[in-house]
This record gives C-alpha cells, sequence and structure tokens, in this order.
C-alpha cells in the first residue's frame, strides 16, 4: 500500500470508528450519571456527559492497529520504533490518567505527579527534544540533564493546554483536530511517514468527535480525551519534526501549537502575578475573553479555529512546502473575514 493511503485509511478508520461508538458513549454516560454539571465557570447549562475521549483513544487506537496488521511500521528502524512506541503507549498512559480524573476526580497534584512519571518515562523512549535553536546562530544540543525536564515540560505542558481550552463547544476538539492535520502534512514533506501516520489517526478522531461536540453539543470529550491529543500532538512534534536537525524544523510543532500554547502561558503568568495559584480554573482564557468582548458562542470558535489554523499555514510556509505561502495568504484572508464578520456580528447583536 503506498504510504500516502496508509495515512488516509488510519484517518478515515479513526473518524469512522468515533461517529460509530461515540453516541454509544453518550448513552452509557447518560445512565451512569457520568455527567458534567453546569457552574458559575462553565458556559453549558445542562449536565453533559464528558466521556467523549473514550470514543476517540478507540478511534485512534483501532486505526493504529490496523494500520500495524497491514505492516504500515515495519520498515522503521529500532530505534524510530522505540519513539513510536513511546508516544501511543505514552498517550495510552495519559488518557488513563484523565479518564481516572473524569470518574474519580483526581486532585491537581496527584494528575501531574502521574503525568511527569509517564512523560519520563516517554523520553527514556526515545521521545525526547534535543535541541534548541537560536536565531542567528542555529542548533544547540542539550544534556540529557536538561533534555529530560525541557521533554517533560514539553508533553506535560502540551497535555494540559488542550485540556485548558476545552471550554467551549467543539474547541478542543477542532485545534487539535486542526493541527493534527497540519502535523500530518508538514511530517509528510519532511519525510517523517510514522508520526504522519500517529497524526492522520488523531485528526480523524478529533474531526470525526465534531460531528457531537460542535454548537450546541451533544457530548464533552473530558480530561481523557484532552490528554491523550494533547500529549500525542506533542509526541508527534517530537519524533516527527523536533528529531529532524534543521533550524526550522525544530520550530515547527511550537508554531503549530502556538495558539494553546499562548493561551496557557498567558492564564499562567497572569493567576501568578495576581497571586492566584495556577491550579485554580478562572475565566482568563482566550475564548472566555472572546464572550466577554461580544462574540457569541460559534463565532468565538470559529475565531481560534481560523487562528489555529493561520499559525499553522505558517509552520507549512516556513517548512518549505510548495505553495506554502500561499496557504498562509490564504489563511490571513480567511481569517481577517472571519474575525470582521464575528466583530460586525457583534456589534448587531449589542444594538
Amino acid at each position: 500500500m503506498p504510504v500516502q493511503l496508509y495515512h488516509l485509511f488510519a484517518f478515515g478508520i479513526a473518524a469512522l470508528v468515533v461517529l460509530g461508538m461515540t453516541p454509544l458513549v453518550r448513552s452509557w454516560g447518560l445512565r451512569s450519571g457520568r455527567v458534567d454539571q453546569p457552574n458559575h465557570r462553565k458556559v453549558h447549562q445542562q449536565p453533559m456527559v464528558r466521556l467523549g475521549g473514550v470514543s476517540i483513544f478507540c478511534g485512534t487506537m483501532l486505526a493504529l492497529a490496523a494500520i500495524w496488521s497491514l505492516r504500515g511500521f515495519e520498515m522503521l528502524p529500532p530505534d524510530k520504533m522505540s519513539q513510536v512506541l513511546g508516544v501511543v503507549i505514552g498517550g495510552v498512559a495519559f488518557f488513563a490518567i484523565g479518564l481516572a480524573d473524569d470518574l474519580f476526580n483526581l486532585s491537581p497534584f496527584s494528575r501531574l505527579f502521574l503525568q511527569i512519571i509517564v512523560a519520563s518515562l516517554a523520553w527514556q523512549a526515545g521521545v525526547r527534544i534535543d535541541f534548541v535553536t537560536i536565531p542567528a546562530y542555529g542548533l544547540v544540543a542539550f544534556p540529557a540533564l536538561l533534555s529530560l525536564p525541557i521533554t517533560t515540560i514539553w508533553l506535560v505542558g502540551m497535555a494540559n493546554a488542550i485540556n485548558w481550552i476545552d471550554g467551549l463547544d467543539g474547541l478542543a476538539a477542532g485545534v487539535s483536530g486542526i493541527a493534527a492535520v497540519v502535523m500530518l502534512i508538514v511530517c509528510l514533506f519532511m519525510n517523517q511517514p510514522a508520526a504522519a501516520i500517529i497524526a492522520a489517526a488523531l485528526a480523524g478522531g478529533a474531526l470525526g468527535f465534531l460531528r457531537y461536540n460542535f454548537n450546541p453539543a451533544q457530548i464533552f470529550m473530558g480530561d481523557g480525551g484532552a490528554y491523550f491529543m494533547g500529549f500525542t500532538l506533542a509526541g508527534v512534534g517530537v519524533i516527527g519534526l523536533v528529531k529532524s536537525v534543521t533550524t526550522v524544523a525544530v520550530l515547527l510543532p511550537y508554531l503549530i501549537l502556538a495558539i494553546p500554547i499562548l493561551d496557557m502561558s498567558a492564564v499562567i503568568f497572569q493567576r501568578l502575578r495576581n497571586g492566584d495559584s495556577p491550579f485554580i480554573a478562572d475565566k482568563r482564557h482566550l475564548h472566555h475573553r472572546l464572550l466577554e468582548a461580544g462574540l457569541s458562542h460559534r463565532s468565538t470558535v470559529l475565531v481560534i479555529y481560523c487562528l489555529t489554523l493561520w499559525v499553522g499555514s505558517l509552520a507549512m510556509a516556513f517548512s518549505g512546502i510548495p505553495s506554502g505561502y500561499a496557504y498562509a495568504a490564504g489563511a490571513t484572508v480567511l481569517l481577517s473575514y472571519t474575525g470582521w464578520q464575528a466583530s460586525r456580528s457583534s456589534r448587531q447583536a449589542k444594538e
């Protein structure tokens, strides 16, 4: 089977599994009372099942298992196979941590401790950030003493960043799906087909889930889905792009995931500046601020989608993909138009 067909196959299987499984998960969640209750910080007005991550996880894993059975990974060298397994098994563990929190409400510190352990084991398996790029200088190699904490911060941070933006219907799933599609394209261009297969399966699962999660949502993904997608995106960025010893490739995953990274960083900075705990949830996220500015629920989500697509298009342009700058120009026009329409709708609503 040609390489690109493996990726299309992985995307399609994951999407179909999620489309078929999500109603079953929702039905079970309603019967068992596994729901997210409304409160002053949340925008939903009725109890919602928050176990949608189960279907995303199952769809992605079944897609990867199908590719494995078709021997889509058999040509990988041993060190690359170890990295792929590090991302996949680490994703399983992060999903388990999130699912345990969805079911049993773990404390923030216990979740963080478990995430650090799993990320450290993924580093041991070869999912490592070994380089940093310095403008006008180039690549600088990290010793293991620095590589371990930097990699752990990246993997754990991205898992939580995706979880933190999961505050509006369809937001985290859409942002993750767009980022996964961009990573799929860039990884293929960088000749990293194994990482691209994981990205394809994750993209299919995330975008398939939008059928039930976009506003008005029927189900939430919960911490299990958010942690799984965040860790997997971060892991794919490491083994598919950061491992490429070029200045541009090292920067690409941070650019592709810039929206959740900047959102999380800004919120943590504001909380610390105000003397608040960085673990206490509040309404300082980008989506909260856009809602406060008068944008509707859907307009807010669409604007953040366009922002994610825009930074992704910049990554494609910087990677050297043919017509990459044309894609970036098109995404810029789309972002401008979406922002203008959202602003116009906000003004009309106030009038």
